[in-house]
Order: C-alpha cells, then sequence, then structure tokens
C-alpha cells in the first residue's frame, strides 16, 4: 500500500508518500512549502490570505498525488489550525475548495503522535521528545520507552518571530523578552519537570536545523544527529549576536529559517536547560511517521 500524509504546520507544510509492507514504512518521496501560516494570524485569526495560501499549497500537492498511485492521502493540520479562533470556518473554507477531510489535532494528541514516530528509530529507554513547530511546541517525558507525561504550549518558532521580532535577527532586548515569554510557558509546566534526563529526542525542522549549524560550526559531518547542549549554546550566543556574520551563516546553512531558527533554538535551550539534558539525538521520524503508524496502520506503538 502507498500513503500519502499532508502536515499542515504553521510553518511548514509538508507531504510525505510512504510504502508499507508488513507495518514497515518506506519513505518514497516528500515535498514542503514554507507557507508561513502562522505569518498570516492576527488578533488570534488566520487571514482570508492565510487560508488562500493553505488552499494553494493542497491543491498543489494533491496535483502532485494525480501523478502517482497512491492508495490513501491523509491530511493532518497542528497548531496552524489548533491555535486559531476562527478554526471551524478556516476548516469549512478549506474542505470545499480542496474536498479534503482535514484531522485537527490537539495539543496532546500531536505531542503522542511525536513520541509514537520518534520511538520507532532511537534506541533511548528514557528521555523527552521536543518538537519545536512553527506555533507550538511539544514535550513528552518517557522511562523504559514509555510516556509519563505529553504536554504542547502554544508557543513556537514562527509566532515567537512575529511577536518580538521587527528586524530579521532579533536584537540583544528581543532576545529577552522571547526567552521571558518562553520560560512563562514553561513555568506553567513545571508538574512534568520534576526529573532530569541527560537526552532530549529531537523532532522536526526547528531541531534539524540546529543540527545543520552546529555540524557546520564544528566541522561535523552533516549525517551527524548527536548534538551536545553546551555547543548548541555556543552556536546560539554566536549567531544572537544579531550582525552580518550571523545572518550569512544562517543564509548559508538553513536559509529556509532565516526568521525563525533563533527564536526556535531558544526554545531548544531552555527546554534543555530545565531538564539538565546534556545532549540531543536528532531523530528523522516524528508526527508524520507516528501518524502513520497509529492512525494509519493501527500499530500499538505505545506497547513497545
Amino acid at each position: 500500500m502507498i500513503y500519502a500524509l499532508i502536515d499542515i504546520g504553521s510553518n511548514t507544510m509538508r507531504m510525505n508518500m510512504y510504502k508499507c509492507e508488513n507495518n514497515t514504512i518506506h519513505l518514497l518521496f516528500g515535498t514542503k512549502e514554507p507557507a508561513g501560516l502562522a505569518g498570516y494570524v492576527d488578533y488570534g485569526v488566520l487571514s482570508q490570505k492565510g487560508i488562500d495560501k493553505a488552499i494553494s499549497v493542497l491543491r498543489s500537492f494533491q496535483g502532485i498525488v494525480s501523478n502517482f498511485q497512491v492508495d490513501q492521502l491523509y491530511v493532518f493540520a497542528t497548531a496552524s489550525l489548533r491555535n486559531i479562533a476562527n478554526s471551524n470556518a478556516a476548516l469549512k473554507q478549506i474542505k470545499k475548495a480542496t474536498e479534503l477531510e482535514i484531522d485537527l489535532l490537539s495539543g496532546e494528541d500531536e505531542a503522542i503522535l511525536d513520541f509514537i514516530g520518534a520511538i520507532k528509530v532511537t534506541d533511548m529507554d528514557d528521555g523527552i521528545v521536543v518538537d519545536i513547530g512553527g506555533g507550538s511546541t511539544e514535550i513528552v517525558t518517557f522511562k523504559e520507552r514509555q510516556i509519563i507525561n505529553a504536554a504542547s504550549i502554544p508557543i513556537g518558532s514562527l509566532n515567537l518571530y512575529k511577536h518580538w521580532v521587527e528586524g530579521l535577527l532579533p536584537t540583544k532586548e528581543e532576545q529577552k523578552k522571547i526567552k521571558r515569554e518562553i520560560n512563562k510557558e514553561l513555568d506553567l509546566m513545571e508538574d512534568m519537570m520534576i526529573d532530569s534526563y541527560d537526552s532530549i529526542c529531537g523532532v522536526g525542522g526547528t531541531i534539524r536545523g540546529a543540527r545543520k549549524l552546529n555540524n557546520a560550526a564544528y566541522d561535523l559531518p552533516d549525517a551527524n544527529g548527536l548534538l551536545e547542549v553546551k555547543k548548541i549554546k555556543k552556536v546560539l550566543k554566536r549567531l544572537g549576536k544579531d550582525d552580518r556574520d550571523a545572518v550569512d551563516q544562517i543564509l548559508k546553512v538553513v536559509p529556509d529559517r532565516v526568521h525563525t531558527i533563533i527564536p526556535g533554538m531558544m526554545i531548544l535551550k531552555e527546554v534543555a536547560k530545565r531538564f539538565e539534558a546534556k545532549d540531543i539525538h536528532v531523530s528523522q521520524y516524528g508526527v508524520r511517521e507516528g501518524y502513520l503508524y497509529d492512525k494509519v496502520l493501527k500499530e500499538k506503538v505505545l506497547d513497545v
């Protein structure tokens, strides 16, 4: 069977196609569009331009799907359509224009699916799964490969940028405001931060971008997926100078995240600090693979 999955994210809309045999999945094709839907949200409402952008990208993805022998297409949305006041109206309009049924995931569901995807490809028994998106951040603590707590906070790399940053990169003063905002949200999660964990299993584009910047800064192979938190802090400090060198480095390594990578890495830094984590294992699997295993293949991954 061949399945296509579309993930409507706040920063990026992605589509992956998978071939599934005997509950094993193989990625056949993947594409993405930096739609930046969170940038179209004002006073909690997704604008008509934002809705039109989502429709345009979905139609483009439908055109690609039509050229493949896909057995089933699934579409889900996360904070992009979850954390807006006109969620129902936007979903209705998108469905009318595309004839697509969109599964709107709750924050907790998204966090759990992140874990289900990540746990399939990590050998970590205890740790934290962290997924920093454009409009939210999901955090899961786990022991003996079972979930202890799963939560979502409504801050991500793009909405932090939009709310606090006026220029291309955040100034020192803007970084202070971003840090306060991050910690205000993390303070609400104190109950799940009782235990410390050495390792984070990192999911999503922000953490993959952090990996690229880390590997470039320390002349490590592109494929390296193990990051030291202390080195990530040094990279962030260097990029946080808000000068031409910082802009050039980001444009060279992660040009599609030039606005959002610093706010995203600041979230990662503060989460790591709260849990006293020392390293980050970058996962190639996340919410899309978790959705495929849990919602489509109906595999009981949580029994691992």
